[in-house]
């Protein structure tokens, strides 16, 4: 009885784990070190999950001198604003990543950081560009709400206000007293008009000669 054969072209759920676990990870000897920032999340408290997830944290003089580092291939001056915001958000993650691997993982030397580095800046740029343009994404949408809450409570307090002035009110009760005045007489004019009853003539009948 012989075992059964995968497809070369084809994959299984172990196969894929095992691709992403040895994109997202690097071994030296015996020890395993995570390039996948989310990875750590078990050691994170609450103020460092939110530096590592919003964009935006460092300062932009960092994000700029480090482009050529993470990108030497990257002509900045082509690019178009979604794609110069989403590169310039995997600097930040490469920055912040690098920096949570060494604090978490204290014992490694120059040369394996180093290693560390090379690994995530093949393995770890569509990935990190991925998440930072759902990230502005999603900050962009939520300014929008906020901004269109903002406004119609800006709105709202501009009628009040309004609503509120002497000068408003004075010029509102003659208004208020004209639309009653319409609505009664409408109300009237309709019931007259139903209790009216409407008058038939009779046909003229000519007799015969």
């Amino acid at each position: 009885m012989t075992a059964a054969t995968v497809p070369s072209g084809s994959t299984t759920p172990d196969s894929d784990r095992q691709r992403r676990l040895q994109q997202d990870s690097i071994q030296f000897g015996s020890k395993t070190v995570y390039l996948n920032p989310f990875l750590y999340w078990r050691r994170f408290d609450a103020n460092t999950d939110r530096w590592l997830r919003e964009p935006g944290q460092l300062m932009e003089e960092q994000i700029l001198t480090n482009r050529a580092r993470f990108y030497p291939e990257v002509n900045w001056d082509l690019l178009d604003k979604d794609e110069r915001d989403a590169k310039d958000g995997a600097v930040e993650m490469f920055i912040k990543s690098l920096e949570l691997i060494s604090t978490f993982n204290p014992e490694l030397t120059a040369g394996q950081l180093l290693e560390v580095e090379r690994k995530m800046a093949v393995t770890k740029k569509q990935s990190f560009e991925r998440w930072v343009a759902r990230a502005l994404k999603r900050r962009l949408n939520e300014e929008h709400k906020a901004r269109r809450r903002f406004d119609r409570e800006r709105s709202w307090l501009a009628w009040m206000e309004w609503i509120s002035l002497d000068v408003t009110r004075q010029a509102l009760v003659p208004l208020a007293s004209l639309l009653v005045i319409a609505v009664a007489g409408g109300w009237w004019w309709g019931s007259q008009q139903n209790c009216r009853q409407v008058i038939v003539n009779p046909g003229i009948q000519r007799l015969a000669p």
